[in-house]
């Protein structure tokens, strides 16, 4: 025979009567966390934000774009660093489309030989772009940026961009340099960023996802 009461008898259940209600354990509500309430849509009972945090190992609140981010580079290194590779590579342009007989103009017929100037062309461009992208991709740092103290590096984790990055990031600065008007398309691209707010970031930059920040310090 059953030892618990009748329903409706008004005798109170059992202790070990497994239905029964049990007190929350010592020292708070039961919950986890403790006294604290769980933390809202995502972040860790350890405190900081979910996925490892902000760019560049920053601690500072996610609304903060530059949180924990080296200091960037300022516009006027970059277009001095820019000056510097552009003096470097244009020598080497210049040596090889010189000792190929590729020059732009035909002294016979005072002319424009278009067949010329596209080949020089290319050449600036491959040679522009290789350099970029290689160095870039090796230490984020062309020999000017190397010189001023700066780098390239990804927008949303600060590393070296990988090759895919670093030649769309070359791409977009040399082809439109090398087969357009040079001066033009340099001061449309790298003078961007002197206007470009948070990152600084020339139309390049804004291609492949990358910006510039300083290595000093």
């Amino acid at each position: 025979m059953s030892s618990e009461p009748p329903p409706g008898s008004g005798q109170p259940p059992p202790e070990d009567d497994p239905f029964r209600k049990q007190p929350p354990p010592p020292g708070g509500s039961g919950s986890p966390y403790g006294d604290q309430p769980p933390p809202p849509y995502g972040g860790g009972p350890y405190g900081g934000a979910p996925y490892g945090g902000a760019p560049y190992g920053g601690g500072g609140p996610p609304t903060d774009p530059l949180a924990g981010m080296p200091p960037l580079a300022g516009s006027g290194k970059r277009t001095l660093a820019r000056i510097l590779d552009m003096i470097l590579v244009g020598v080497v342009v210049w040596l090889l489309t010189w000792g190929f007989g590729v020059t732009e103009l035909d002294t016979d017929t005072d002319k424009v030989e278009y067949s010329n100037s596209l080949a020089q062309s290319a050449i600036a461009a491959v040679l522009y772009i290789a350099y970029d992208t290689y160095l870039t991709v090796r230490t984020g740092q062309t020999l000017g940026k190397r010189l001023l103290n700066m780098r390239v590096a990804n927008l949303d984790n600060g590393a070296t961009p990988s090759v895919q990055s670093a030649l769309i990031r070359a791409a977009v600065l040399w082809i439109p340099f090398a087969f357009l008007c040079a001066c033009i398309w340099t001061a449309i691209s790298g003078g961007w960023s002197y206007f470009d707010r948070p990152y600084k970031q020339g139309l390049h930059d804004k291609a492949a996802k990358t910006v510039v920040v300083s290595t000093e310090g």
